[in-house]
């Protein structure tokens, strides 16, 4: 798409020209490197609407005054300072980073001038998302009412405006986050867990642009690859439309017709859109009338086909242009450091969606969030799918469900156009699910192409096109059926925290990674595994949570503040490609519980100190067969149960040699676990596995293994959920 001209942005609009004296950032305990580049006067100024722009707009984005009041109270005469928007009032780039309670209101105010040469045009006010309900007023005039946290609304305040004087524009908004009914993904007024700081008011660009008054108000766009066009409905006031379609500067494809009606514009030969070929042509839709034309819009598209067929083995699988390609993804959250749900920058943005390309990714699930249209912009310009998820709902009232409803159709309209989404999530793991084969149903009619993830995870109500699990770490896959594919929605979450790029001290993974050399090895071990079940289990795509660190939670393979890629970069681009070294043999040296059960000495009441000795007297200590658990624990082979918080393990072996090639545990744990030899502490780990797997020893840990007699001594700690523990050990020769 050529790039817009900024047409007279800095001069017709006296209430951008605010002084940038005073603002600077809340505090916060990191932030991103675009945080610097974000001042008063440049906040977001790129387009935000690339799939309908035109050249006459003026962005509103940047200092306006705001208070915080009384939900009761009316609207204030006096402010209580400046905020930056369209940054949340919660994050540190608004200048605020105050929270909004659901007692109270949010008050926006700023001026604006109206350009003369506007004059004789309909003149809309556009919010890319406000959370959660919002009034708008001109000049004191009420000129919309929205709710919704999500998706974009409009105004036309033509007859509200002043004659030739400043205009007055108020926002007020009320956000109950969890108080309230409305969905909201993972924000919460107490964040913690899988939860997180969140959003209140104001949080993607506001504009104004002049259209005439029989203009364009909506493109509605889908390829047709098998019929070599776009199907393109254009919604508007005049008496036809006319679409151009371009490959680069050539025109090869026009058409006129109805607005309102189904077009086909020609696209002969087309160059098929894919993460490997993102091939995007230019579209340009005027209004006419009596044939001259009134507006015009600048567009693009991507010519793509996505289906479910069966491969060679007669696995059904999801297609995109009738092949099978295995999908490799994050679990995105859209979340940052300094601007929450708000990159600080476009070109932040853009990171984002390269570096997932970087790290061999062609795919991501963007998990109970919409993002404003520039980030599916650069999606769809770079080439990376979406799995686009529904925000979730936490309650199943009837105006909850009503709510949910709106919102849903809301989100499909909004993100309608960009070839990049794949896939449509619906619920995920049960949070405010309802009436799902309902909801399946509502958007296989708002969009018929595209296929729809009814569950991921957890509550799969047998509709829609794939069956979806979560697995951590994993990976895992369900069963293909005769009409869904099998895909795993999450998995990994492998944990690592880096000094001076963590939001606390106290951050949590699914799994720890004591080092990045680790989170490389144990990544390419997930991957390794997930191919395999792409080939023996018929699994058709994965997600692995997540892209980056997000406040509490350090199972990013980045950092929160994008300063540091953790893993390896190649390596781990090969994995997601399926391009692994040669897999080491396992040999066997001390078997583990689950190939036949393997006598331990135990006990449940702390021991005394230098219970991990070799010489440790344990004769008082109880004696069975492992492994040591609750029978339902995943993947747990139980032969003693142990039902206290903490166990206590021993048993000795005997190693005729120890020259050992790569020496690793053989290890299945629920939860954390601390393994010795002779008394030397040779691994830890917190979390807990769902099945057995290898733990890749050191140097310094196989250096206390001696030839002859060896005591394993083992500690596991139970906090939560099933618990298990039980290992055996392996030499992985290359």
């Amino acid at each position: 798409m050529r790039q817009l001209r900024w047409a007279v942005l800095a001069t017709i609009l006296a209430g951008t020209m605010v002084s940038a004296q005073g603002y600077k950032l809340a505090p916060g305990p990191i932030k991103t490197r675009w945080a610097a580049k974000v001042s008063p006067t440049n906040c977001l100024p790129e387009y935000p609407r690339p799939t309908m722009a035109r050249e006459a707009w003026s962005n509103l984005n940047g200092l306006w005054d705001y208070a915080i009041a009384a939900k009761a109270d009316a609207q204030p005469t006096a402010f209580e300072g400046k905020i930056l928007v369209p940054y949340a009032v919660e994050s540190q780039l608004s200048g605020v980073g105050r929270a909004v309670q659901p007692d109270q209101k949010l008050w926006y105010h700023r001026s604006f001038n109206v350009p003369g040469s506007w004059r004789g045009k309909r003149v809309l006010l556009h919010f890319g998302a406000v959370d959660w309900d919002t009034t708008v007023l001109v000049n004191g005039q009420q000129v919309a009412t929205h709710r919704g946290g999500y998706d974009g609304f409009s105004a036309d305040i033509t007859k509200a405006l002043a004659t030739g004087a400043a205009q007055e524009l108020v926002v007020a908004v009320t956000d109950p986050t969890t108080a309230g009914p409305q969905p909201r993904g993972k924000q919460t007024l107490k964040p913690g867990g899988i939860f997180y700081t969140p959003t209140t008011g104001i949080w993607q660009t506001v504009w104004m642009e002049p259209v005439a008054e029989k203009g364009i108000d909506a493109l509605k766009m889908a390829p047709d690859v098998a019929g070599s066009c776009l199907k393109l409905t254009v919604t508007a006031g005049a008496e036809s439309v006319r679409a151009l379609a371009y490959d680069g500067n050539r025109v090869v494809g026009r058409i006129d017709g109805a607005p309102g009606t189904e077009l086909k514009v020609p696209v002969p030969n087309p160059k098929l859109w894919s993460p490997d070929s993102p091939t995007l042509y230019r579209l340009v839709v005027s209004s006419l009338v009596g044939g001259k034309e009134i507006d015009k819009v600048d567009s693009y598209f991507g010519m793509r086909s996505v289906s479910l067929g069966k491969d060679d083995k007669g696995v059904l699988r999801p297609m995109l242009n009738g092949k099978f390609i295995f999908q490799v993804g994050f679990l995105d959250q859209g979340f940052w450091p300094d601007g929450i749900y708000t990159a600080p920058t476009d070109e932040a943005l853009r990171w984002d969606i390269e570096t997932s390309k970087k790290l061999g990714m062609n795919m991501a699930r963007k998990h109970v969030k919409v993002e404003p249209e520039r980030w599916y912009y650069w999606c769809d310009k770079l080439g990376l799918l979406v799995w686009q998820d529904m925000p979730s709902p936490f309650s199943t009232t009837d105006e909850a469900k009503a709510i949910y409803e709106k919102e849903l159709r809301a989100m499909i309209a909004g993100r309608y156009n960009h070839p990049s989404i794949y896939l449509w999530v619906v619920f995920n793991e049960g949070w405010g699910q309802h009436d799902t084969p309902a909801r399946v149903d509502l958007v296989r009619q708002l969009d018929s192409t595209r296929l729809i993830n009814n569950a991921s995870g957890w509550t799969d109500a047998k509709c829609g096109d794939v069956i979806d699990m979560h697995n951590y770490p994993g990976p895992g896959s369900p069963k293909p059926e005769e009409t869904r594919a099998a895909v795993l929605g999450e998995f990994g979450g492998l944990g690592l925290g880096l000094k001076d790029h963590v939001w606390t001290a106290d951050g949590w993974g699914y799994r720890a990674a004591v080092t990045r050399e680790k989170l490389t090895s144990d990544y390419v071990k997930l991957l390794r595994k997930a191919y395999q079940l792409r080939d023996e289990a018929g699994l058709s795509a994965v997600v692995y949570t997540q892209t980056t660190d997000c406040e509490m939670e350090i199972n990013g393979l980045i950092t929160y503040d994008r300063e540091i890629i953790k893993p390896d970069v190649e390596t781990v681009s090969k994995a997601n490609r399926g391009i692994f070294p040669p897999a080491p043999k396992e040999v066997t040296i001390v078997p583990a519980s689950d190939v036949a059960p393997q006598t331990w000495r135990y006990t449940t009441t702390k021991p005394n100190d230098g219970w991990q000795s070799a010489t440790f007297d344990d004769a008082g200590w109880k004696e069975g067969p492992g492994g040591f658990g609750t029978v339902g624990t995943p993947g747990a082979k139980v032969g003693t149960e142990w039902r206290t918080s903490d166990i206590w393990l021993r048993r000795a072996v005997d190693l005729p040699k120890v020259d050992f090639k790569g020496l690793a545990l053989r290890l299945h744990h629920d939860e954390d676990a601390e393994v010795f030899v002779n008394g030397t502490q040779i691994f830890s780990i917190g979390g807990y596995t769902s099945e057995y797997e290898l733990q890749a020893l050191d140097k310094a840990a196989m250096a206390a293994f001696k030839p002859g007699r060896n005591v394993l001594a083992v500690h596991c700690k139970q906090t939560m959920g099933g618990q298990y523990i039980d290992l055996g050990l392996t030499d992985l020769v290359p």
